[in-house]
């Protein structure tokens, strides 16, 4: 196959989610302004699930508390800490009769710990407005409000985005920009507004809100009990049950710090990669549209230089380098991304894609993931379908 071919593959593969990239930067929208002259508040009940999570509930809890222009309850539910988390919830408890500390039941069969820990909670809330949030993500002041005027003003029955991630160790950098590209890159947002159908189910586990009677119709948390990757099954449980979801841009509303470690990253990454791109039917498509689109133009061009391609050949590469390239740059830009992480595109790309494989491969073998010292078989993860509905089964009050 000579250069040119190869360099004219490479720049399809490139151009098509940089142009999809770029338009969905319009679409990915915050929340209309909040309306300071409201008389009535929202109320929201704030949910957190919480195992062994006192390296950053503390902070979490004192950003939810500044929350403005809200009627707030915090119910953060101790699934069975073996570190100081229930002291530090009690803490604030004693303080501030916003906050309540509940206990987790034992973790039925079946059943993931955080699905498990988001349905206790579901029972658990006073208001009908709920705003699930994982116990390392610390809301801007307007963050809950922003997220509110969002829901309201689309429509849809459960919302959800991106907080701003803070990435500090080199894998951090690479990776986790990516949940960005892969989301605005492949995902053509104003047909997911149009559609209820399931395929354009995605979010961010980090921070859903939804309402109760939204909830309890599509099954919530119990339709999607065995999966471990809730930022796209609970969407798709939503359209299932014929609801719309939708994304906004959550930079501003709220910033994370999700992994803090190398280590962490790649299991944190690999944990529910098999229910995402690296799922059987998945990841070879799109192995070969991401090396073939981010990977491969860094290859080629200096070849292409090297061994005096022709002018096409040479072209075709640097305009698939600008492609590949500039959704990153425009990320960094948009989302406060890493620099660093943007140069390094290919690189991230190419560990991103082993953590696929890896994923894949040990499911394979039958090696169970592991997460926040649980292990879950490996069949589950092969498990496509989302239930209409579910009920909470042993334990759940």
């Amino acid at each position: 196959m000579t250069l040119l071919v190869l360099s004219i593959i490479s720049l399809c593969c490139a151009v098509l989610p940089a142009l999809l990239f770029v338009r969905n930067l319009r679409a990915y929208r915050t929340s209309p302004p909040v309306d300071v002259s409201t008389q009535c508040p929202p109320r929201v009940s704030l949910l957190i699930p919480a195992r062994n999570e006192e390296r950053g509930l503390r902070a979490t809890l004192h950003a939810a508390l500044d929350s403005e222009r809200i009627e707030l309850e915090v119910i953060v539910l101790d699934d069975h800490s073996t570190d100081r988390t229930a002291e530090i919830v009690c803490g604030f408890a004693a303080h501030d009769p916003r906050v309540r500390l509940e206990l987790a039941p034992p973790l039925p069969a079946g059943w993931c710990g955080k699905q498990h820990a988001c349905r206790v909670l579901s029972t658990l809330a006073t208001f009908d407005t709920w705003l699930f949030l994982d116990a390392d993500v610390r809301l801007e002041p307007s963050g809950v409000a922003q997220a509110v005027r969002f829901l309201q003003a689309s429509g849809a029955s459960l919302v959800s985005g991106v907080p701003r991630q803070e990435t500090v160790t080199l894998l951090e950098r690479l990776l986790l920009p990516l949940i960005h590209f892969v989301l605005l890159g492949f995902l053509p947002l104003d047909r997911m507004r149009r559609s209820t159908h399931p395929a354009y189910g995605a979010g961010c586990g980090q921070f859903f809100l939804t309402t109760r009677d939204a909830y309890e119709k599509s099954g919530g948390h119990a339709a999607i009990r065995e999966s471990l990757h809730d930022g796209v099954r609970l969407p798709r449980a939503y359209r299932a049950a014929g609801l719309k979801t939708d994304l906004f841009d959550a930079t501003p509303a709220a910033v994370c710090r999700m992994y803090r470690s190398g280590s962490e990253v790649w299991r944190g990454l690999a944990k529910n990669a098999t229910e995402g791109l690296a799922a059987p039917a998945m990841i070879v498509p799109a192995t070969l549209l991401l090396a073939l689109g981010q990977i491969a133009p860094f290859l080629l061009l200096p070849i292409c230089l090297v061994d005096g391609a022709s002018p096409s050949a040479v072209g075709c590469s640097a305009v698939a380098v600008a492609c590949a390239w500039l959704p990153r740059l425009l990320g960094a830009l948009r989302f406060r991304q890493s620099w660093l992480g943007a140069v390094l595109h290919p690189l991230g790309i190419a560990l991103f894609l082993a953590i696929q494989w890896s994923a894949l491969f040990a499911r394979s073998i039958g090696q169970p993931a592991t997460w926040k010292q649980r292990s879950y078989a490996a069949a589950n993860s092969f498990d496509r379908s989302v239930p209409r509905s579910g009920h909470v089964s042993g334990g759940t009050p």
